[in-house]
């Protein structure tokens, strides 16, 4: 990525269009705020993908320069749709809009710091009969950018994830930095988020991604997945430490709730279901805590720990936890100037001939 970036095809390497891949088109959503300084990388990295039938940017009601910078790169490349909201209504919105004007076989979200790695689209089209295709996820730094792994030769193997399988995929390991499934970007069939009216949830502004697909996953389509990275998510450093807001948890929460009552027939994804419920309940507790300690004193948010049985405990572990360092996600594990992979591959990358 050291290349020219006016040169969207020096910069991320386009790549042959496989004959598996080439009748099928995607349409890239870009839903961006504030994202002057990486939107143009990221519309080029989609442009440089043959498969790339349209990138579709929607500005969420930016006040910097976001829109300017896509009307621009519209005028370089009749791909690009530069959209956008009156107000800022969040990434689950600004990609409904997306979707509503979407036109081609596949849709594919790309976050507006983020990049696609060269091949990526190719890739994922060759595999067939599935109406979700993912892969794997390289977290890296701004000065991991410049240098990220070639891995144009690694053959794709695809495995199928069902439902339990995703939501357990969300679920913390102790001391591990874990690989959330949550975080996947994957090909998604428009014809089947058309044929079952499914969009992103407005009201969520965390976990909007992970209740799409669990809700077509639940209606029906299959996810197929390769553990070799096709999407490179930039890893901000001011972004490490950053805490999801009690009413981020609260709305996911509630959202999740809405998931478990709705029994599915399927054991397996029901208990795995409400673990997850319990987990995003304690992390919204703890952050209640938090913040009623900082706004209103210690009396206060002890009164609220007190408030449920099981609430001092879970607060409590969760302190303790962030002191000891356990609750590391995939993208806060890596160090500065370079990178990490999501879920690992059946290759380490980082063995002799390897890449990172």
């Amino acid at each position: 990525m050291g290349a020219d970036p006016s040169s969207p095809d020096r910069a991320f390497g386009a790549a042959p269009v496989s004959a598996e891949a080439e009748s099928r088109t995607v349409s890239v959503i870009i839903a961006a705020y504030n994202a002057e300084a990486t939107l143009a990388r990221a519309i080029r990295s989609a442009l440089a993908q043959p498969e790339a039938a349209e990138v579709i940017v929607v500005d969420d009601a930016s006040p910097d320069t976001t829109l300017e910078i896509a009307r621009d790169e519209a005028a370089r490349d009749a791909r690009v749709k530069p959209l956008s909201l009156a107000r800022n209504s969040g990434p689950g919105a600004a990609r409904n809009l997306g979707l509503d004007s979407a036109t081609s076989d596949f849709v594919a979200v790309l976050d507006a710091d983020d990049v696609f790695l060269p091949g990526r689209l190719a890739r994922l089209l060759a595999c067939q009969d599935a109406e979700m295709i993912a892969d794997n996820i390289l977290f890296a730094t701004q000065g991991a950018l410049g240098s990220l792994p070639d891995i144009s030769d690694e053959e794709p193997r695809f495995e199928t994830i069902d439902a339990a399988a995703f939501v357990r995929g969300n679920l913390p390991r102790r001391g591990i930095a874990r690989g959330e499934l949550g975080f996947l970007k994957p090909l998604m069939s428009r014809d089947f988020l058309e044929r079952y009216g499914l969009r992103y949830d407005p009201d969520l502004r965390l976990g909007e991604d992970f209740d799409l697909y669990l809700r077509m996953l639940r209606a029906g389509a299959k996810l197929r997945m390769t553990r070799v990275p096709g999407y490179a998510a930039l890893v901000r450093a001011e972004s490490l430490s950053a805490q999801h807001g009690t009413t981020e948890l609260s709305h996911f929460h509630d959202c999740l709730a809405g998931h478990v009552a709705e029994r599915s027939g399927d054991p397996s994804l029901d208990r795995a279901m409400r673990t997850h419920l319990a987990t995003v309940r304690g992390n919204r507790d703890h952050r209640a805590f938090l913040d009623t300690r900082r706004e209103d004193g210690n009396l206060a948010a002890l009164r609220y720990a007190m408030a449920a049985p099981m609430r001092p405990f879970s607060i409590g572990w969760r302190i303790l936890r962030d002191k000891l360092g356990l609750s590391v996600r995939a993208g806060d594990a890596v160090p500065d100037g370079a990178a990490r992979l999501l879920l690992p591959m059946e290759r380490d990358l980082s063995a002799p001939g390897g890449k990172l």
